[in-house]
Formats: structure tokens, C-alpha cells, sequence
């Protein structure tokens, strides 16, 4: 047994533990002189596309970006609203402005940590304005409430985007997260299920137009080369990440399927300790891409756990409409965002990554409770 300290997230090991293929798709990559829009993104694009059920991928250079060529594609007018939750990272909300839209934020689900969808109800019954998108945000590993989002939408002529960089490989109703809405995107950020050594993105569909107008968008605008149809801009997945990320396509379901071991540790261990622990759906498979407890004294266990070698993060420890840049000055669901702000104050992220040993898991639970006492 090691008393190493335990980290917790380790994209290195990621990367170790498929060393040797991954350095050979980084040499075959590099040695076959395509290094933007390539063999590799095409070939990623399809593979992903297939994995996630969808016609259609398209490689783009983050998630963020991925979030904002998808409202792009929407063509949405500068008063337009878009829904979506405060408590997530604030490129969610930072991707609606920089696609001209307005934010306009919706409380969360308190067991779900996902947008709750009789607050979206309420807001679609009470706009601010026209609310021209929504984008339900999968969040830890775990589906939002699509059953009650999308039938919502479809009503009120809302196109629903799904924020899936949390997500990859999770199931709801036996389907993957991202092949319900009119767009999704996804982040590649080398800490996610699927990750690149460095930033990437992508966006998938099954509408035809909305794929050829983000083709266009990520490159200028064009369609013939240095003609631009329409504006747009320069966001393209780098050869490199499609390479890498073609490798590690092929194991993502046995690597979520470790995350779900790990988070079986976790259950069993913190049961009877009165942690708010992840909740799970009937209808939905979880894929951990963090696995979340809540606690009112959350302060104190992060750092009594630093002092005991085992990291943790907060995600997300300031709901956006609280940050400096958003503050007072983003529209809100009529009931306001006290479930969001309760969240920030409440969650922590305890060590989730497929390397993560059952010892170091176990060592995990052992140190929260010789802190708690319970």
C-alpha cells in the first residue's frame, strides 16, 4: 500500500496507459504530412459520429467552441434567449454570448445537479424575450432530464443543443447523450472520459444543413477554399488530437466502465456516512466523469483531505450569474438560482480517473471518514 499522495485527476496516466499506441498514431500522423483537416479529423469525425449515433462529426478546435458553432448554425438573432443553468462551467454561458445570444439561466434539479425542467416550464411560460435555444447540460456523468426538456421545446419551437462534455459514452434509454438533440457538443480537454492531450472539440447531428453550415463556420466561412459564403471563423481539430483520440476511442466504454467501479467503492465505503452522494437514474447510465458528494461542510473536508494527500476540486465552486464578469446583468428563471448557489456551496469532487487503484479508492473513503468521524 502506497501513501502517495493521490491526485484528483491524472490525464497523464491516461496517456501511459495506451503509451506505445499513442505514440505511434502521433509518428504515423506526423510522417504522412496532413496536419490540419486531415485523414486523422475525418476519420474521427466518422468514428465518433458512429459511436455516439449520429450522421454527423465535426471537428472543431474546443468545447467551448464547439457550444458556439452550434448557436452559429442556429443563425440566432441578438435578442434571442438562450436557456441554460448557472451551476457548470462557465464556458456554457460564455458560448452564448460569443454566438450574439443572451443568456438566460435556469435553476437546477437539487439531486441531479441538472436543469430542472418545471423551472424551464415556468421560464417558457414568463419569457424575458423569445427563447430560441436551450442547452440542458449533462453534468458529472449523468444525463439531464431530457424526457421533460425536449417535449417542452419541441412545444414552444426551442432547438435543443446538448452540452455533453461530461458525458461521453452515457446512456439514456440505451441511447448515447448526444444523439437527442438538434446539435450537441463535446468537449476533448485531456481531463474528460475522452480526452486529447490538448485541447479539442467536436459537434454532432443529424441534420444535413446544420452539418455542411458548421463545416462552413469552423473555416471562414468557406466552402470553396478562400471564398467566404458566410462569416465565420477558425476553429479546426488539430491532426494530432484526432489521432490520439482515435486511439482512445475504442477502449472509452471499458474506461467508463473502470470509473463505474471506482464510484461502487466510493457507495459501498460513504453509505451510512449521511453524505449526499450521486444520484442515478432508472432510465440513464452514469459514466463519472466526476463523482460528487455534497456536504454543508464541504470547506473544511477539502482541506482536511489535502492535509491527508488525497486531492479533490469543486465543480463549480461559483455559480456564473455570481461571477464578476456576469454579475447583475444576466437574465434568471423566474424563481431565481437558490438551488444553484446552495450546489457551489456544497459539492466536491472526490479522485475519479480510470488509472485510479481500488487501494487508492479505498484509501480515499478511509481518509473521509477518519475525518468526519462517521
Amino acid at each position: 500500500m502506497s501513501d502517495a499522495p493521490i491526485l484528483q485527476a491524472d490525464p497523464k496516466a491516461s496517456y501511459l496507459a495506451q503509451k506505445d499506441a499513442i505514440d505511434a498514431a502521433i509518428a504515423g500522423m506526423l510522417g504522412n504530412g496532413r496536419y490540419v483537416l486531415g485523414p486523422e479529423v475525418k476519420a474521427f469525425e466518422e468514428e465518433f459520429a458512429r459511436y455516439i449515433g449520429c450522421k454527423h462529426g465535426i471537428g472543431v478546435a474546443s468545447g467551448t467552441e464547439a457550444l458556439v458553432l452550434a448557436l452559429l448554425a442556429l443563425d440566432l438573432k441578438p435578442d434571442d434567449y438562450v436557456a441554460t443553468v448557472s451551476h457548470t462551467a462557465v464556458a456554457t454561458v460564455a458560448a452564448i454570448e460569443l454566438a450574439g445570444a443572451k443568456p438566460l439561466l435556469i435553476d437546477i434539479d437539487p439531486a441531479t445537479c441538472t436543469i430542472d425542467a418545471a423551472e424551464f416550464a415556468r421560464a417558457l411560460a414568463n419569457p424575458p424575450g423569445r427563447i430560441a435555444a436551450v442547452i440542458p447540460v449533462h453534468l458529472y456523468g449523468l444525463a439531464a432530464d431530457l424526457d421533460a426538456i425536449l417535449p417542452l421545446a419541441r412545444q414552444h419551437g426551442v432547438r435543443v443543443i446538448e452540452d455533453c462534455a461530461q458525458c461521453h459514452g452515457a446512456l439514456l434509454h440505451g441511447k448515447k447523450l448526444g444523439s437527442f438533440g438538434d446539435l450537441s457538443a463535446f468537449s476533448f480537454y485531456p481531463t474528460k472520459n475522452l480526452g486529447a492531450i490538448g485541447d479539442g472539440g467536436g459537434v454532432v447531428t443529424n441534420d444535413d444543413a446544420l452539418k455542411d453550415r458548421i463545416n462552413e463556420l469552423r473555416e471562414y466561412g468557406w466552402r470553396e477554399r478562400y471564398i467566404s459564403r458566410i462569416k465565420g471563423m477558425n476553429s479546426r481539430l488539430d491532426e494530432l488530437q484526432a489521432a490520439i483520440l482515435r486511439v482512445k476511442l475504442p477502449v472509452l466504454d471499458a474506461a467508463n466502465g473502470r470509473r463505474q467501479a471506482i464510484a461502487a467503492i466510493y457507495d459501498k465505503g460513504l453509505a451510512d456516512t449521511g453524505f449526499a452522494l450521486p444520484a442515478r437514474r432508472a432510465d440513464a447510465t452514469h459514466v463519472f466523469h466526476q463523482y460528487v458528494l455534497r456536504t454543508k461542510d464541504r470547506d473544511s473536508l477539502q482541506a482536511a483531505l489535502k492535509e491527508a494527500g488525497v486531492g479533490t476540486n469543486i465543480h463549480y465552486p461559483v455559480p456564473v450569474h455570481r461571477q464578476p464578469a456576469y454579475e447583475g446583468r444576466i437574465a434568471m428563471g423566474p424563481r431565481g438560482l437558490g438551488e444553484s448557489e446552495r450546489a457551489a456551496r456544497e459539492v466536491l469532487s472526490l479522485p475519479m480517473y480510470p488509472e485510479l487503484t481500488d487501494d487508492q479508492a479505498t484509501r480515499t473513503v478511509a481518509a473521509v471518514r477518519k475525518i468526519t468521524g462517521r
